[in-house]
């Protein structure tokens, strides 16, 4: 392709992109008119945590009353996104998510980060050994997953809530937290775990009935899709780019002279796509659109969130990875450099004081 038909191209597209979010917001106020309730739902984000420091970071939201109960019964695969899933039903007859491969340790440690301070995420479990009756003899995606015996390794399972439904995405550009301090910690948590993929597609919204009160029902806000964690800081078609120890210890958090000069911090990721990807032009600008996500965040913001971070013990940091069954070194090395990037956070200039 030459040179110009490419910049054309990349043009086209990159003009292409601003209806799909148009359409997204139609969408999405199409659900909140249609959640199903007399009721006015109140559209949330994050809900302030009086136990961070006794969160049990090993159970995650779900805590060990919610833990899936083998032996499971296959349902149906799942084709949407781009790792191989299925549903599956356990003993007790609860619905799970199953998702195979590399997302599925960095996913279950980061669910619980990110609930952690107060953030909404789904309930996810790991296993590292997991079979289920009545699978076919082909799936159409994720054979290479299955052992001989039929057993799969490595597999976190999302558990379906009562009372829960998705009624739809949402975009971080344009929605009802835009210039909150709430929502500029969330896009901190993101940097935090290096979650690059940042579509809006990743993000959902579900109309749940408060349980701890008398209150209506609400609109929960949530990143639904944080298995691209913990590896590098942009796009990268490897297994490096998710729960790559390596990867994630040796990436840059802060980007240099941001932690002192001006009353905003931009972080590294989600970071600029390697240039090769140019070569995919949708895939490109769509990760071009994402970089602001990680920019000009208020630095007392991204304090705040630090904060709220700082009220961690190392034991429920390292509980995170563990839950994911991490080895014991990697446990420790992913849980360092976590904790580092606090510090980080707690060490922002801010209107002339540390």
């Amino acid at each position: 392709m030459s040179k110009k038909k490419f910049l054309t191209l990349l043009g086209v597209t990159f003009l292409g992109a601003f209806p799909t979010g148009v359409f997204a917001q139609k969408l999405l106020k199409a659900a909140h008119q249609n959640a199903g309730s007399s009721q006015t739902a109140t559209p949330v984000l994050w809900r302030e945590p009086a136990d961070i420091a006794s969160r049990n970071l090993l159970e995650g939201l779900g805590g060990k009353e919610h833990q899936p109960h083998p032996p499971f019964t296959f349902e149906k695969e799942d084709l949407e996104g781009s790792n191989p899933k299925f549903d599956v039903r356990d003993q007790d007859g609860v619905k799970w998510k199953v998702k195979l491969g590399a997302e599925a340790k960095p996913e279950t440690a980061a669910t619980r980060l990110v609930w952690s301070i107060g953030y909404f995420t789904n309930e996810d479990y790991f296993l590292p050994d997991f079979r289920a009756k009545g699978m076919p003899a082909h799936l159409q995606r994720g054979n290479s997953f299955i052992q001989p015996d039929g057993s799969i390794k490595n597999v976190r399972l999302k558990r379906y809530s009562e009372g829960e439904k998705k009624i739809g995405t949402w975009e971080w550009r344009k929605n009802p937290f835009t210039d909150t301090r709430e929502l500029n910690g969330l896009r901190v948590m993101m940097a935090v775990i290096n979650n690059w993929d940042l579509k809006d597609d990743n993000n959902s919204v579900y109309r749940k009935k408060r349980s701890d009160s008398g209150d209506g029902p609400e609109l929960v806000y949530m990143v639904s899709d944080l298995g691209s964690s913990f590896g590098t800081t942009n796009f990268i078609a490897s297994d490096k780019g998710k729960g790559n120890l390596d990867s994630y210890v040796h990436s840059k958090f802060i980007r240099k002279g941001a932690e002192h000069a001006g009353e905003f911090v931009d972080f590294e990721d989600p970071h600029r796509p390697a240039l090769f990807i140019a070569f995919d032009a949708p895939e490109f600008v769509s990760r071009v659109n994402m970089e602001w996500i990680g920019r000009q965040i208020p630095k007392a913001d991204a304090k705040w969130t630090g904060q709220l971070l700082a009220r961690l013990s190392p034991e429920q940091i390292r509980d995170a990875f563990r839950a994911a069954e991490y080895t014991p070194e990697e446990v420790e090395a992913f849980a360092r450099a976590v904790e580092l990037r606090i510090d980080e956070l707690n060490q922002l200039w801010v209107g002339g004081a540390n």
